[in-house]
């Protein structure tokens, strides 16, 4: 049986193993439970307060002992959702308060605005941050600049990259370089003429950031991502005045 849901609503593996052979066991003394589940008294004594401050385990005296029980399984639903309340409530507290406050708090530009990444894992992080970027940003789009000899490798991590992108309403605006490229919902596209031999390159606006893709040899991607409002909006002029004049 695999408890990795235990795990997420926030029962680590020793706390699974005592659980489990309290229930076996019903009301237990400490010693029991620890032959139980093989894990040393000590050890288990932490591990069931632990629990019980979780709400699957009670304790009643027995004489003058002290022994333990198991709550009912149906209590580890209860625990899931309070850990799930827990989440939403700091969620919202990230949302509303503390990324508002670090942001006031963050330097204007720093080494670390500019990150570097390689091979495919580098441009489906890329493309994924291009989606998540764009559909919390009231405007829902973003521009790219892409030539047709880098198009084919584009999409070979993140293939359901274009349906993902429709089915959140993101638009694009595509400025490519050379012949090419599919149309799709919520896409606009115009040509630069380019011979087929131009070198690779692909160079997507998404302000604050603004993400460049190019290939090294053997087709290797290599990616740069710059969060740099300054940078971007200066692109997306760039952009906006190359894409009236076509």
């Amino acid at each position: 049986m695999k408890y990795d849901s235990l795990q997420q609503i926030g029962l680590d593996k020793r706390e699974i193993k005592i659980y489990r052979a309290l229930l076996r066991l019903g009301p237990a003394s400490i010693r029991d439970v620890a032959t139980e589940a093989g894990v040393n008294r000590g050890s288990t004594y932490e591990t069931l307060k632990q629990l019980a401050t979780k709400g699957v385990v009670n304790y009643l005296p027995r004489g003058k002992r002290r022994v333990f029980q198991a709550e009912e399984p149906e209590q580890l639903l209860q625990l899931g959702e309070r850990r799930q309340q827990a989440l939403s409530q700091a969620m919202e507290q990230l949302r509303t308060e503390v990324i508002p406050e670090l942001k006031q708090s963050q330097g204007k530009f720093s080494p670390g605005n500019v990150r570097f990444y390689e091979g495919d894992d580098g441009v489906e992080l890329v493309l994924r941050d291009i989606l998540d970027s764009t559909a919390s940003d009231p405007e829902r789009g973003y521009s790219v600049i892409s030539t047709k000899t880098l198009r084919e490798h584009l999409y070979r991590p993140f293939p359901n990259f274009t349906r993902q992108r429709e089915a959140r309403g993101i638009r694009v605006r595509v400025l490519a370089v050379g012949e090419g490229g599919d149309e799709a919902e919520y896409a606009e596209r115009k040509w630069l003429p380019a011979p087929d031999t131009s070198d690779a390159s692909y160079i997507a606006i998404y302000p604050p950031k603004v993400a460049m893709i190019t290939l090294a040899e053997k087709n290797y991607p290599v990616v740069v991502i710059i969060d740099s409002a300054a940078i971007a909006s200066t692109q997306q002029i760039l952009f906006n005045t190359l894409w009236e004049l076509l």
